[in-house]
C-alpha cells in the first residue's frame, strides 16, 4: 500500500510538474545505459526561489568530474567493451523538494511504462499542448546527491523503482538503515565513523566537556547525535549544551548562539556539524563579540580544508580542528578542468554561468543595458590562469562512484552477456536488484588509489585525514590547513604538530573541571559525569581513588598530603622526658630520706623516741612511704606485663599501708582519750600487736582486690592511639601504656582516700588530745595537708583528660602527688624524730611521769604501753 500511495505521489507530481521538468535546465549525455547525476550547482534561494547563487567548486567541480569519470569510462576499451554511458545530469540547488522535483524525471520512463504512455492529455499553460520531445531516457544508477538531506529525499523514491544511487557527499548515519535505504550506498564514510574519530580526538586532547552545534538537518543533527551517543558509550566526554542552527535563521540568531555557548565557558571545545554558510556566520559572530581565541573548534567535513568558511575570519578560525575523508587530488582533472573553455564545453549548460562568476565578467550586457561596472567576458580568459583554481574536495568522490557503478554494470555484463560486444536482451532492461547487488560486490582501486568498496549497509570504509588550521610567523591571514594526523578505525594524531593560539605549544583546556590534586576527592555534580568539585581528604582520611576518601585505620595517620597511610608514632614516657625530672627527682630523694629514717630508727629501735612512736606501725608507715616512693619507677618505666602487674598491685599498696597504719595509730590515740573520760579501765586491741593485726586487715582488702583484679583481667601494655589522636595528624602519637583506664586508676587509689579521710575524721575528733599525746596533731596536719594535695590532684588529673599531653601531665600529677603526700607524712611525723635522734641525743631520754592527777588517771596503761604514749 506504501509503495502505491507513493507511486501516486510520484505520478502527480510529475504531471503536475510535467513543464517544470522539461523545461528545468539539464545535462545530457548519450548512451546505452544512462547514468542518473545530482548536484548542488545552484544555492538555496531566497524570497520564494527555488535556485539562488551559483556554487562554483561544489557544484560546477562536481558536475565536471562526473563528465570527466564518464569520458574516461567510455574511453576505456577494457571497461564495458561496446556500450557507453550516458547521462542526465541536475541541479538540486541545495534544498531536498526541488530535487524530489527533478529527480522525478529519473522515473519518468518507469512511470510511462506502467502508465498510459500518452501525452495527450498534458496541456501547457493557456490550454496549448507540449513540444514534442524525445522520449525519456532510462536511468539504470544515480550518482549523488550531496548533502543528506537531499539524499534521503530522493533515496525514498529512488527504492520505489529499484534504481540504485551512490552518494559522494552524504554522511549522515540514518543513511546506512539497509531496511529503509536499501538502494542506497555511499563512497564517502558515514558521520558514524567521522562522529567516533571525532570523539577520539576529543579524548586525545584531554578534553572532557564540549558543546556541540548543528545546521538543522539530517547531516547536521545525525552527526551530532552519532557523536553525542558514541561519547555516552565510550565515556570521558560530557556535553555541556547541544545547539541548533535553524534551516532559515532570524537576525541575531548566530549572536544568540554564542551568548549561550558563553552560558559554559569552560566547554571551550566546539563540536561543529554545520554548512559552509552557517560555518561562517558563527564565525563571525565569535569575532563580532571579541571571543576570537576562546573557542576550540572541532569542524567535522563539511568544513574541512575549505578556505570559504574562513576567508577574512582566519584569526578566529586558528587552532580549528577538522576532518575530511581520507582524498587526494586527481591530476587528471586539474589538467581536464583547466582546459574547459565556452568552446569545448557546450554540455554544461551551466558553464556558461561559471565563466562569468570564475572571471567576474558578462557574456551579454542584461535587457540590453550596458553595466560599466562588470567587464564583458572575452572567452579568451583561462581557468588557473586568470582565475584562483583549486580542486574541491569531493572530486575525488564523484570519480569513484562512477566508476563504481561501471565496474558493477561491467561485472553484470560478463556474467548476463559473456561473449557479446554491447548490451545483450538480458540487460534491456537492466534490472535494479541485480545491479545493486554487483555494485554491493565491487572492489577496485579508486581515483586515488585507496580502495573502494561498500559493506553491507553499502556504507564505505572510515578513513579520514585531521588537518588544523594553523597561522604562519604569527599571521593567521597567511597560514593555512596542517595535516596533523588520519583516523583509519584507529586515531593516529601528532600532537607535536599541533599549535594554538596564545602558548602555541600549550594545549588549551575543555574541562568542566580542573583535575584534583593529591588528598583531593572528586565530589561529582548531580547529572553531570564530567563535572566536579574537588573535596579534600581532611583529618585522618586519605584518598582512596579519585573519588573516595577514607579514615586510615586506628594505628595509623595519613600521609602529609594524604595519598596514603602510614603507622603513627608510638610514645611513651621516657626516663629522659622532661616530665620525668621532678618525680624521679621526688622519688630518689623520699627513698633517700626513707632509708635513711629506717635505719636511723633501727639502730636506736630501744630509745624513748622510737619506743615511743610506736616501733611496729612506724616500720609499717615508713614501709608505705617508700613504696609510694617507689612507684614513681613503675609509672616510669616502659610498659609490660610484669610492669603492668607491678603497678596495679604497688600503686595502692603503698598508700593503703601508710594510711591504714595511720588510721589504726589515731584511732588509738582517740579511743584511749574517749575511754579515759569514762573509766580507767584502757580500751582493747591497743597493742602492738593488735595494732598490727588491724593494720594488716585493713590492708589485705586492698590486696585481695588488687589479686582478684589481677586474675579476671590479667595485665598486659596497650597502645592507645585515641589519647593523642589529635585535630591535625601530624601531632598524633600512639601512647605505650599498662591497660588500666583512669577510672580504674582511681579505683586503685580508692580504697586509699576512704583510709585517708577516715584517717582525717578521727584527727579531727582527736585534736583536743592532751599534749602528753603528742603525735596527734602531727597526724592531723598531715591529714590536712594530704587531703589539700588529692583535692588538687583530681581535677588536674581529670582535667587533662582531653590533652594531647595527657600521658605526660596526668602521670606527673599523680607521681608528684604521690610524693607529695608521702613526704608530708615524712616530713610532719618523722623527720623531727630523726633531728632529735641525730642531733639532739641528749633529748631522747625518759622524762620523769607528770604528776598530774588527770594524767595519770587518763594513761593508765601497762608500763610497757605508756612509754609507747610518752614523747
Amino acid at each position: 500500500m506504501a509503495r502505491l500511495l507513493v507511486l501516486l505521489l510520484s505520478l502527480a507530481l510529475w504531471l503536475s510538474q510535467a513543464d517544470v521538468a522539461r523545461c528545468a535546465g539539464s545535462v545530457r549525455l548519450a548512451g546505452g545505459l544512462t547514468l542518473g547525476g545530482l548536484f548542488p550547482v545552484h544555492a538555496r534561494g531566497a524570497a520564494g526561489r527555488a535556485c539562488g547563487a551559483l556554487k562554483k567548486e561544489q557544484g560546477v567541480h562536481r558536475l565536471e568530474a562526473m563528465l570527466y569519470a564518464l569520458d574516461r569510462v567510455n574511453a576505456d576499451p577494457e571497461l564495458l567493451p561496446g556500450v557507453r554511458l550516458g547521462a542526465r545530469l541536475l541541479d538540486t540547488c541545495s534544498r531536498d523538494t526541488y530535487a524530489l522535483e527533478q529527480a522525478l524525471s529519473f522515473v519518468q520512463a518507469l512511470i510511462r511504462g506502467r502508465g498510459d504512455g500518452d501525452e495527450a492529455s498534458v496541456l501547457c499553460p493557456g490550454g496549448v499542448p507540449p513540444l514534442r520531445a524525445a522520449p525519456p531516457e532510462r536511468v539504470v544508477a544515480v550518482v549523488g546527491a550531496s548533502a543528506s538531506s537531499v539524499s534521503i529525499m530522493v533515496a525514498n523514491v529512488l527504492r520505489l523503482f529499484a534504481i540504485p544511487q551512490i552518494s559522494y557527499a552524504s554522511t549522515a548515519p540514518e543513511l546506512s538503515d539497509s531496511t529503509r535505504y536499501d538502494f542506497f550506498s555511499r563512497v564517502v564514510p558515514p558521520d558514524s565513523y567521522q562522529a567516533q574519530a571525532m570523539v577520539d580526538i576529543v579524548r586525545a586532547l584531554g578534553w572532557n566537556y564540549v558543546s556541540t552545534l548543528a545546521s538543522e538537518g539530517n547531516y547536521g543533527e545525525s552527526g551530532v547525535e552519532a557523536f553525542v551517543q558514541i561519547s555516552r558509550e565510550a565515556g570521558g566526554v560530557c556535553i555541556a549544551q547541544s545547539i541548533k542552527i535553524p534551516r532559515e535563521p532570524k537576525p541575531g540568531e548566530f549572536h544568540k548562539v554564542i551568548r549561550r555557548l558563553m552560558e559554559t565557558p569552560n566547554a571551550r571545545g566546539i563540536i561543529i556539524f554545520a554548512n559552509e554558510d552557517d560555518i561562517r556566520r558563527v564565525l563571525e559572530a565569535t569575532r563580532q563579540a571579541n571571543l576570537t581565541g576562546h573557542f576550540l573548534w572541532v569542524g567535522s567535513d563539511s568544513w574541512g580544508s575549505k578556505i570559504s568558511p574562513i576567508l577574512n575570519l582566519e584569526e578566529v578560525a586558528v587552532g580549528a580542528i577538522t576532518i575530511l575523508p581520507k582524498r587526494a587530488s586527481i591530476d587528471g582533472f586539474d589538467q581536464y578542468f583547466m582546459t574547459r573553455s565556452l568552446e569545448n564545453n557546450r554540455r554544461n549548460i551551466w558553464f556558461a554561468e561559471f565563466w562569468e562568476e570564475n572571471f567576474n565578467c558578462k557574456l551579454t550586457s542584461s535587457g540590453g543595458q550596458s553595466d560599466d561596472s562588470t567587464r564583458k567576458c572575452t572567452g579568451e580568459e583561462r581557468i588557473g590562469q586568470d582565475s584562483t583554481y583549486e580542486q574541491e574536495g569531493k572530486v575525488q568522490f564523484v570519480i569513484d562512484a562512477v566508476y563504481a557503478i561501471a565496474h558493477a554494470l561491467h561485472s553484470m555484463h560478463q556474467a548476463l552477456c559473456p561473449g557479446h560486444t554491447g548490451l545483450c536482451p538480458a540487460m534491456e532492461p537492466t534490472d535494479g536488484r541485480t545491479l545493486l547487488n554487483y555494485i554491493r560486490a565491487v572492489r577496485f582501486n579508486g581515483s586515488a588509489g585507496t580502495p573502494v568498496m561498500f559493506n553491507e549497509n553499502g556504507d564505505a570504509p572510515g578513513r579520514y585525514d585531521i588537518f588544523q588550521y594553523q597561522a604562519t610567523n604569527g599571521s593567521a591571514s597567511s597560514g593555512g590547513y596542517q595535516a596533523v594526523g588520519q583516523w583509519a578505525e584507529a586515531l593516529r594524531l601528532d600532537m607535536e604538530a599541533l599549535q594554538w593560539s596564545g602558548d602555541p605549544h600549550e594545549m588549551p583546556p575543555s574541562q568542566c573541571s580542573l583535575p584534583c590534586g593529591p588528598g583531593e576527592r572528586k565530589k561529582m555534580v548531580k547529572g553531570v559525569p564530567c563535572c566536579w568539585h574537588c573535596e579534600a581528604c581532611d583529618g585522618y582520611r586519605f584518598q582512596v581513588d579519585e573519588f573516595t576518601c577514607e579514615a586510615c585505620p586506628g594505628d595509623m595517620r595519613p600521609t602529609p598530603n594524604h595519598t596514603g597511610c602510614r603507622p603513627t608514632p608510638v610514645v611513651r614516657l621516657t626516663w629522659s622526658s622532661p616530665w620525668a625530672a621532678l618525680p624521679l627527682l621526688l622519688a630518689v630523694l623520699g627513698i633517700m630520706a626513707t632509708t635513711t629514717i629506717i635505719a636511723t630508727f633501727i639502730r636506736h629501735n630501744d630509745t624513748p623516741i622510737v619506743r615511743a612512736s610506736g616501733r611496729e606501725l612506724s616500720y609499717v608507715l615508713l614501709t608505705g612511704i617508700f613504696l609510694i616512693y617507689a612507684i614513681t619507677f613503675l609509672m616510669v618505666a616502659e610498659p609490660c606485663a610484669a610492669i603492668c602487674a607491678a603497678r596495679r598491685l604497688l600503686l595502692g599498696l603503698g598508700t593503703t599501708l601508710s594510711y591504714s597504719a595511720l588510721l589504726t595509730k589515731t584511732n588509738r590515740i582517740y579511743r584511749i582519750f574517749e575511754q579515759g573520760k569514762r573509766s580507767v579501765t584502757p580500751p582493747p586491741f591497743i597493742s602492738p600487736t593488735s595494732q598490727l593485726v588491724i593494720t594488716f586487715c585493713l590492708t589485705s582488702l586492698q590486696v585481695v582486690g588488687v589479686i582478684a583484679w589481677l586474675g579476671a583481667q590479667p595485665p598486659h601494655s596497650v597502645i592507645d592511639y585515641e589519647e593523642q589522636r589529635t585535630v591535625d595528624p601530624e601531632q598524633a602519637r600512639g601512647v605505650l601504656k599498662c591497660d588500666m583506664s583512669d577510672l580504674s586508676l582511681i579505683g586503685c587509689l580508692g580504697y586509699s582516700l576512704l583510709l585517708m579521710v577516715t584517717c582525717t575524721v578521727y584527727a579531727i575528733k582527736a585534736r583536743g588530745v592532751p599534749e602528753t599525746f603528742n603525735e596527734a596533731k602531727p597526724i592531723g596536719f598531715t591529714m590536712y595537708t594530704t587531703c589539700i594535695i588529692w583535692l588538687a590532684f583530681v581535677p588536674i588529673f581529670f582535667g587533662t583528660a582531653q590533652s594531647a599531653e595527657k600521658i605526660y601531665i596526668q602521670t606527673t600529677t599523680l607521681t608528684v602527688s604521690l610524693s607529695l603526700s608521702a613526704s608530708v607524712s615524712l616530713g610532719m611525723l618523722y623527720v623531727p624524730k630523726t633531728y632529735v635522734i641525730l642531733f639532739h641525743p641528749e633529748q631522747n631520754v625518759q622524762k620523769r611521769k607528770r604528776s598530774l592527777k588527770t594524767t595519770s588517771t587518763v594513761a593508765a596503761p601497762p608500763k610497757s604501753e605508756n612509754t609507747e604514749d610518752a614523747k
